[in-house]
Order: structure tokens, then sequence, then C-alpha cells
């Protein structure tokens, strides 16, 4: 589903502040494939996101999609195949849309619109269950203003305008890393519901979740993958093993940091 061939990406080249952020990344998804991205500030986690997700364009290699070369696809011609939950829970919603608007919009994302606005009693039937599986309650106040909700219930939401038409490829940026410990926890378990059978790419700072979640894990550092591991090698992985790997690659910091 998603095959990453060599790329590199570097900011300010040429300069005397150019920095490689991303050195020769390879990495190969199949479809359905889950894979948890760790690795300290710095590392390239989020400017791979950005390059998949096409804000940026690499300098070499390519990104092939379903067999598709997107390289140099931009973003908003992507966005129908490659969705994505931010960290900040209020970048994926429209605040001054009700519940059921927000849904809506996000059911017609690819697709071709005209002038109108229109959402049928049977549009209406289907998003409030497809809300109600959030099992937030959410499904009785399809009327509310998004502004409302909290940073949790509009991450939530997020997630589910995400996946609402299967994109090929899911990208989730740290989705959890602005909630409390018990809703990150909420949206974590949304997250393993919605992600069923989706092919995904999670960036996390917490251990424990990389290891929980997904078949596949890669560790960077330097704009390089320095470490993976899938299948089996994936499940007998410990936190104390992951933070040795960070240990081992030099980068005493980021060890304390993610521990």
């Amino acid at each position: 589903m998603l095959k990453i061939n060599n790329v590199v990406k570097i900011f300010n080249k040429n300069t005397i502040n150019q920095k490689i952020a991303l050195n020769g990344i390879d990495l190969e998804l199949e479809e359905g494939d889950f894979v948890t991205v760790i690795g300290g500030n710095g590392a390239g986690k989020s400017t791979l996101l950005n390059v998949i997700a096409g804000v940026f364009s690499p300098d070499e290699g390519k990104i092939i999609l379903d067999g598709k070369d997107i390289t140099n696809v931009p973003e908003h011609k992507r966005s129908a195949d490659v969705a994505r939950v931010f960290q900040d829970p209020m970048k994926g919603t429209a605040a001054e849309m009700n519940v059921e608007e927000n849904v809506a919009i996000a059911k017609m994302r690819g697709k071709k619109r005209g002038l109108g606005w229109n959402v049928t009693k049977e549009d209406k039937k289907k998003f409030k269950e497809l809300v109600s599986q959030l099992d937030l309650g959410l499904e009785n106040y399809m009327s509310q203003k998004v502004s409302l909700l909290s940073g949790g219930q509009r991450q939530a939401l997020t997630l589910l305008m995400a996946t609402i038409n299967k994109p090929k490829l899911l990208l989730l940026d740290e989705h959890t890393a602005a909630l409390d410990p018990k809703t990150a926890e909420k949206v974590l378990e949304i997250t393993s519901k919605v992600t069923q059978n989706q092919t995904t790419v999670m960036i996390t700072h917490n251990m424990k979740d990389a290891l929980r979640f997904g078949n596949k894990i890669i560790m960077m550092n330097e704009g390089k993958i320095v470490f993976s591991a899938s299948g089996e090698e994936k499940k007998k992985l410990t936190v104390n093993a992951l933070l040795e790997k960070f240990a081992i690659v030099g980068n005493q910091t980021d060890r304390v940091l993610l521990s």
C-alpha cells in the first residue's frame, strides 16, 4: 500500500542552517499494516509524515501509494487517499459548524461538490449511528457546535471523520499528546476500533503505546530509520529494550525523555 524509497529531505539547503531532516528513508507497508514511529525530538518523525501527506516534497526518492507515484502530487490532491489526525485537537474539525455538519463534510471528502448543501434524513440517521460508535454520547448532540466539545471529544470526532471513507493511508501525528492521560486512553481505545484493517502510521513518544499498537515499529534518529521490528519480533519487545536501543544510537537525552 505504501512504499517509500530512499527519501531525502533537506531544509535550508546549501546554507549555514542546512538540516538533513530525512536521510535515505526506506519503508514499505502492506495493506492493513499499522506502524508506530518512535524517536527523539528532531529525529525526523513529523517531517516523514509531512512528506507522505504532501506538505513537503522530498529532495530525493519516491513515494508510491497503492501502486501510484505520488511523490510530487500536492497535498490537497492526496487528501482523498491520505487522512491525517494532528496533535492539536482543534485542527481536525470546523469549530463553528455542528457535529452533524462536520461528519457530512468528512463524508464528502474526495467527491465532487456542487454549490448546494443537502443532508438527507437517511444521511442524518447514518451519521448518528456512526457517531454513536465513539461511545461518548455525542449522538445526542448532533446539532451542537464542535467548539463546545472538549479536546478529547473533538479528537475522537476527528478520528471518525478521518476514517469515515476508509482512506488508503491514515497518519496519526502524536494525536493523544495534548490530552490528559484518561482522555488519551479513551481516544486510543477509539483508535484501536477505527483502525481495524486500516493502513496506519502513528507517531508516539509513549513507548508502551508504541508496543501496544500495530504490527510494526520503527525507531528514527537524525533522519534515519535506525531500528525496525515487526510480527513476533515486535511482540517480544519491552520498553526497556527500546530504551536500550536509544542508548546504542547514542541519544542519551532522548532516552531520558522517552522513559
